[in-house]
């Protein structure tokens, strides 16, 4: 169904009679509460006498609103998060602090408007104008007796600025009709009215951009560039957001302020009154929200005495001297138009049509149906990847690659599949160009593993110049004796062993047999040249490094790691094929003091030996510490039985912590291996050793400049720590079980330059509640495939190079990215940047090289390739943008940045780029309209959700109540990962469990994530990749709740037993849990399930992840975003 093919009729809204808070019937209106746009003066209402020109009040450009409203400031908490009534306006008109009772659902601004007003401002907002294609004037239609003015006006006199393109066909599925439809294209945005159905586009060369009257459609683009903001007639429907049962048709008019609800802490701009113009569809018999029509001006009160509200000849003349006027914000609006009669023949009073509802969150762009939409287009196909530049299907669609030349999205994914061809364009648009690379994401069992090619002592052929590897862009020339390299033009010989003869095409014979010539992924077998030393290197080792201090033995965590060991060394990788791991493992615990174990198979018990001199760190046995597993099976049983019983007096409750991942290198170094820690700890280092930490956590830096420390690792020690990490090829993962601060941002510093992972588990009290999340987590961690000691080298063709990158990776210098492991879901982000023109016939190549040694030792290169497209057409650079990689690449620039600079520069930063990228389209791609639409690309529709749920993570909002630990943790897991694990973080999935068909296999498809989704009787589950929440609603029918818990009712579920769900012989029970088990399986992270029930006082933890609403610790809800990211342009345009 497409996403607005349905109305809701939300339980919050409250009928109002006739349209807005206007009475039934054209009668004068009561009396409205005041409020001015932004940045415009409040009004009162009145209505002048027919014919005299009332000069809107306007404040000078760019005013911001008066103080009411805290300008974009998400610490405001204002949202009551119970849906209230909408109250009608009181019958004083109020002054513009004190606003009338009318309350706006979760988001209750200083100065909620009447329902009217939010329609405006999201008819204000043209969502779904994603510019179907340049404006062309259809001819008028047949009768209808607004529909009979003539076109005089071209498209563009708009007093904004005028914006040409060529022709774009965005990329929608169907064909679009000419002009930029407000919000009919948004995949038929609106909910439909009256019953007809309006699920794509326009038909037939009609364009809804006009009211339609009567019945009648306006097919030719209204005046001025300007959309007709008036609502359609006898409950048609149009594709705006609806309103009551009657659908909005257009954005209000030119240079006029406030297109929908303010941001943060922003008070709303309601209806404009009196002399000011109409955001939204004009009420009663008034005229269409733009200049009066035909002399006769219809803006004040309906019917009654029609008032006017332009001023004609304010503003600098538009084109054939039609009088401009300045907007709001300094932009015009456009001037009278003639030839147009007021009032609406054939409308009956009061306008038909159910009564008036509150503005339907349905009519913005929706994440959930953009993944619909992609997974029934594109869901189960095969992906051929043998054309240079297409866009793949969205991270959330299941589909089979087939590598045809270019990488499988897979392995790498880019912000934009068609380059700028100069810098000069780039910097236009602000879209950033990167590639999100994961060299060794999973591939499902359908697709073919990566070929290895061996070319024996030669090694891999490369380009003398640029050293660039043989790939499918290479172009044999000479009969095939020699080839061009197309990454740097250069000409090099075929060596001799190499050569093949050409075909009539050009190509070589053995194309198809040599995957290096033919895929865009394959694997060479590295030489000798490639290693350390030049020596082949030795299978990489596991260390498992246990905290024995007091806390880990009285909570059962020591006891719980030494059991789940036994059976999880028996699942170490291993290679395809290989009967056993070649992975060697040893042992450490510690506290104050490191303990190492000799488990050699010839011993009949373990030994340990004891290092106290913590500051000059040794590893005390060589032959033992590093063993084969199978051969010392019965030794390393018997030392895990033995560990927490040596341990269970202890009183010690001091650790250290550099030490030990100094050890674990010298470790290594010793064997002459490279390898992984994995390393159990519970409390901050304070015992007296290298790498000692205080207390720094300090609340009263937050929202200050001094913000950013709490974020940077302490320098010294671990920062060599680090450097030795990656030159010796050891990865740290940590586990940490903390109970108060204990400086993760110093403490995750080596993992996250090692390629390592993160994991923490607050308050691990209870084995049985939080340990098999813990567990889960291990046993993915230990069994991941990886690569080991790996370099990474991105190469491209001439015009663009990679010049920053972002992950867990060390840069020693400003090309090779080290890590000491990567693995299956970690991911580096690419930023890319012009040194020249690019050419659109060439294209532009990416070759990403990986040196590293497998999981048996073996040294390898894995390279993938993909070809891009080159172009000097904006819209052809939007058109092939994806909106999950530039998130991701958003989140990791910003994640970076704060710690360099404060939070609140960094989230402006955020803004301003989100609005320059769109009014960057709206100015060069789109169709011409007026300024008070909001244009999106239909690539980017839903890019200002994820904007808004980025800024509302705990690393950029600035509140107190976040612990500084949390926000460094998220800080460091962002940054390592691939994009469908940013995509998840910031769009939670929310799945409606209550109406689920048990003999079904399918998932239901996810639900927006807003509270107004959820319902009483209902039961929910919501997912993000780290915390998994079964929501249950206060009416959820007792037979689900004994069909799930074996209770009663849900009074009968007791607070311990709320983290999983009893195993229970029936369908539904059956059916939870494979869904839920389904999701911990598919994803990186374990997630811990927390069952919460409506109004409970875990029900805020859940909240938080609804990132449609407002922020529970600041943050705007999405509509407030919207609205803010559209003045933003808007102020940019003008």
């Amino acid at each position: 169904m497409s996403q607005q093919g349905y109305v809701a009729a939300p339980p919050y809204s409250q009928a109002q009679p006739g349209m807005g808070s206007y009475q039934g019937g054209f009668g004068a209106a009561p009396a409205q509460p005041l409020y001015g746009h932004y940045g415009g003066p409040p009004q009162a209402f009145s209505s002048p006498p027919a014919g005299v020109m009332k000069s809107p009040a306007s404040s000078p450009g760019g005013m911001p609103p008066p103080p009411v409203s805290s300008q974009y400031n998400p610490n405001v908490q204002q949202n009551g998060a119970h849906p209230q009534r909408l109250a009608s306006p009181s019958a004083a008109p109020p002054t513009y602090g004190q606003p009338s009772q009318s309350v706006y659902n979760s988001m209750a601004s200083p100065a909620p408007p009447p329902a009217q007003q939010l329609t405006n401002q999201m008819s204000a907002m043209n969502l779904g104008g994603y510019a179907p294609g340049a404006m062309q004037s259809p001819p008028p239609p047949a009768t209808s007796s607004i529909a009979q003015q003539r076109f005089q006006t071209p498209p563009a006199a708009t007093g904004h600025p005028q914006m040409h393109s060529a022709p774009l066909s965005s990329h929608m599925a169907p064909p679009i009709s000419p002009p930029q439809s407000p919000i009919t294209n948004m995949q038929g945005s609106g909910p439909p009215m009256g019953g007809q159905s309006m699920t794509g586009p326009p038909m037939g060369g009609q364009s809804m951009t006009g009211p339609l009257m009567g019945g009648h459609s306006m097919t030719g683009p209204p005046m001025g560039g300007q959309s007709m903001g008036g609502p359609p007639m006898g409950g048609q429907s149009m594709g705006g957001p609806p309103m009551g049962g009657q659908s909005m048709a257009g954005p209000p008019m030119g240079g006029q302020s406030m297109a929908g609800p303010p941001m943060g802490g922003q008070s709303m701009a309601g209806p404009p009154m009196g002399g000011q113009s109409m955001a939204g569809p004009p009420m009663g018999g008034q005229s269409m929200a733009g200049p009066p029509m035909g002399g006769q001006s219809m803006a004040g009160p309906p019917m009654g005495g029609p008032g006017s509200f332009q001023q004609p000849g304010s503003g600098p003349a538009g084109l054939e001297g039609y009088p401009q006027q300045a907007g709001q914000f300094g932009g015009l609006m456009s001037g009278p138009q003639p030839g147009m009669q007021g009032g609406f023949p054939g409308a009956p009073g009061g306008l038909s049509g159910p009564p008036q509802k509150k503005l339907d969150p349905d009519s913005i762009p929706s994440i959930t149906q953009v993944i619909e939409d992609d997974k029934a287009r594109l869901g189960g196909q095969v992906y051929s990847t043998n054309i240079r530049g297409q866009v793949p299907p969205l991270v959330t669609t299941d589909f089979t690659v087939q590598d045809q030349g270019n990488a499988s999205p897979r392995f790498m994914r880019c912000t934009t599949y068609t380059l700028p061809c100069t810098a000069e364009l780039a910097k236009q648009c602000q879209v950033p160009l990167a590639s999100i690379i994961k060299p060794f994401a999973k591939m499902p069992k359908n697709e073919a593993p990566l070929y290895v090619a061996n070319h024996g002592e030669t090694g891999p052929i490369r380009c003398n110049r640029c050293k660039a590897y043989m790939c499918p862009y290479m172009q044999f020339i000479d009969g095939g004796r020699r080839y061009q390299c197309t990454f740097c033009n250069c000409v090099n010989e075929v060596p001799a062993f190499y050569f093949q003869h050409l075909d009539h095409m050009g190509r070589r014979v053995d194309f198809y047999e040599r995957p290096e010539l033919s895929l865009g992924s394959y694997e060479f077998v590295a030489t000798l040249d490639y290693c350390k030393n030049n020596k082949p290197p030795h299978p990489p080792a596991y260390i498992f490094m246990i905290d024995v201090s007091y806390t880990n033995i009285k909570s059962g965590l020591v006891k719980l790691i030494c059991d789940e060991l036994k059976t999880l060394l028996e699942k170490l990788p291993r290679e395809d094929g290989a009967e056993t791991s070649a992975i060697k493992v040893g042992f450490v615990t510690y506290n104050k003091v490191l303990h190492f174990y000799n488990v050699k198979s010839a011993l009949a018990q373990p030994q340990m030996m004891v290092v106290s001199d913590t500051a000059e760190m040794f590893v005390p046995l060589l032959d033992g510490f590093l063993v084969n597993y199978q051969d010392s099976r019965a030794v390393i049983y018997n030392l895990l039985d033995q560990i927490p019983d040596m341990f269970a007096d202890t009183n010690e409750s001091e650790t250290v912590f550099a030490p030990v991942i100094q050890a674990g290198v010298e470790a290594f170094k010793a064997a002459e291996c490279s390898g992984k820690l994995f390393i159990f700890h519970s409390s901050m280092p304070t015992a007296e050793a290298p790498g000692k930490l205080k207390n720094r956590d300090d609340k009263k830096l937050v929202n200050t400049d001094k913000e950013k420390t709490l974020f940077q690792p302490q320098k010294g020690v671990y920062e060599q720590l680090s450097k030795d990490c990656v030159a010796q090829g050891c990865c740290v993962d940590l586990f940490l079980f903390p109970s108060q601060y204990l400086d993760l941002a110093t403490m995750g510093d080596v993992p996250s330059h090692t390629g390592g992972s993160i994991y923490k588990y607050n308050n691990f009290q209870q084995v049985e509640t939080d340990g098999e999340h813990f567990l889960r987590d291990l046993r993915k961690d230990v069994q991941k495939s990886l690569g080991f000691d790996a370099v990474m080298r991105v190469r491209t063709s001439t015009g663009f190079r990679a010049t920053d990158f972002f992950g867990g990776v060390y840069m020693n210098n400003t090309t090779d990215v080290e890590m000491a492991a990567v693995d299956c879901d970690k991911a580096v982000t690419v930023e890319f940047k012009h040194d020249d023109t690019l050419s659109e016939e060439t294209g532009a190549l990416i070759q990403c090289a990986l040196l590293y040694t497998t999981i048996s030792g073996q040294r390898r290169l894995r390279i993938h390739n993909l070809s891009l497209n080159c172009t000097s057409q904006l819209s052809e650079l939007y058109k092939s943008c994806e909106t999950d990689s530039l998130i991701n690449f958003f989140a990791k620039s910003a994640y970076h940045a704060i710690l360099n600079q404060p939070v609140k520069n960094v989230r402006d930063i955020l803004v301003n780029q989100t609005a320059h990228m769109l009014a960057c389209y709206r100015k060069n791609c789109a169709s011409p309209s007026a300024a008070s639409q909001l244009i999106l690309p239909d690539s980017m529709k839903v890019f200002p959700v994820y904007m808004n749920s980025l800024m509302k993570t705990a690393p950029l909002v600035g509140s107190t109540e976040l612990s500084t630990d949390d926000r460094a943790h998220q800080r460091l897991s962002v940054m390592a990962m691939g994009v469908e694990d940013t995509q998840l973080q910031l769009y939670p999935r929310l799945i409606p469990l209550h109406n689920i068909d048990v003999s079904s296999e399918a998932v239901p498809a996810p639900i927006r994530c807003s509270a107004e989704r959820l319902t009483d009787a209902g039961m929910f589950l919501l997912e993000n990749g780290h915390s998994i929440f079964l929501w249950l609603g206060q009416a959820c029918p007792p037979d689900v709740i004994q069909n799930l818990f074996n209770a009663p009712s849900l009074a009968h579920l007791q607070q311990g037993h709320m983290f999983s769900l009893p195993e229970l012989d029936n369908p539904l029970s059956k059916k939870v849990r494979s869904i839920i088990s389904e999701l911990l399986d598919k994803r990186p992270n374990s997630m811990k399930l927390l069952i919460v029930r409506q109004k409970d006082k875990p029900e805020m933890l859940f909240r938080q992840f609804l990132v449609e609403d407002k922020g529970l610790h600041g943050g705007a809800c999405y509509m407030d975003f919207l609205c803010y990211v559209h003045r933003e342009i808007r102020q940019l345009l003008t």
